[in-house]
């Protein structure tokens, strides 16, 4: 099997599909493959026809898990290309451009990103996420106070742009606050946040964000090198889904659905 997916790519490829296993289901998938099959190709036609027409524009190769707890207001904003959306009833992401009134708030947000349940993402007048960004459960992202810090009825209150640049990685729960920029390749950590500008290659974390170390500067193996080539990766994704769901049988996945046990 790993020698038919290839050593190149078998080790980065397992990792992202365990970590969307984790995050959106923890139990195992009883579905038989064929079964699997015609629910995405079901989830494909919701994006299409239901989330796709939301988006100012959104590019090719989105995937998205649980598209109907994507909950979008505003229109503008802007995804590109090979985005991942993990949502859960639970945890709904949530993208807010205001543009209403005398507001004109914009999301523009890069190619490969992956955002995870729970990201809330708010702009008042501007939010930009570079390419291969990551954000974790819960993440917050805002360049508003959504108030006024003397007129409380001051609905949007005083923004400030704020701009992550390329393959930055925001930990679970933290809060980026207006007028913040972060450079390249920066992490911050769980439960951060972040009111002030973190320079590129450097690790952030504690409420405010303080200085952890910085990164090496050796070469980064980000989501764009995942997607490199997107024909070979949606076909090693097939051959895993044929490899774990082809024992499973339909009468197997009814019966989980009746009689759970600790497996399904």
């Amino acid at each position: 099997f790993f020698k038919k997916i290839g050593p190149e790519i078998s080790r980065h490829f397992i990792i992202q599909r365990l970590s969307v296993n984790w995050r959106c289901k923890i139990r195992k998938d009883s579905r038989p493959y064929w079964l699997k099959k015609i629910s995405s190709k079901l989830t494909v036609k919701y994006v299409n026809r239901f989330i796709r027409p939301q988006f100012k524009s959104l590019g090719r190769g989105p995937v998205f898990f649980k598209p109907r707890y994507v909950k979008l207001f505003g229109s503008n904003i802007s995804v590109g290309n090979f985005p991942t959306f993990i949502s859960a009833p639970d945890d709904y992401i949530q993208i807010t451009s205001w543009d209403t009134g005398d507001w004109n708030g914009k999301v523009d947000i890069g190619n490969y990103v992956l955002i995870s349940p729970g990201v809330r993402i708010m702009a008042a007048v501007s939010i930009s996420i570079g390419d291969s960004c990551m954000f974790g459960h819960g993440a917050c992202i805002t360049d508003a106070d959504w108030h006024g810090i003397y007129d409380r009825t001051k609905v949007v209150g005083d923004p400030s742009p704020v701009v992550l640049e390329e393959n930055v990685w925001i930990g679970e729960d933290a809060m980026i606050c207006k007028g913040v920029k972060i450079g390249a390749n920066s992490i911050i950590g769980a439960r951060s946040v972040v009111t002030k500008d973190i320079p590129k290659n450097s690790i952030y974390a504690g409420n405010p964000a303080t200085f952890i170390r910085d990164l090496d500067k050796n070469e980064f193996i980000t989501r764009e090198d995942f997607f490199r080539n997107p024909a070979k990766l949606a076909n090693d994704f097939d051959l895993l889904d044929r490899f774990s769901l082809g024992h499973n049988t339909f009468w197997g996945w009814i019966k989980s659905i009746f009689w759970r046990d600790k497996t399904h």
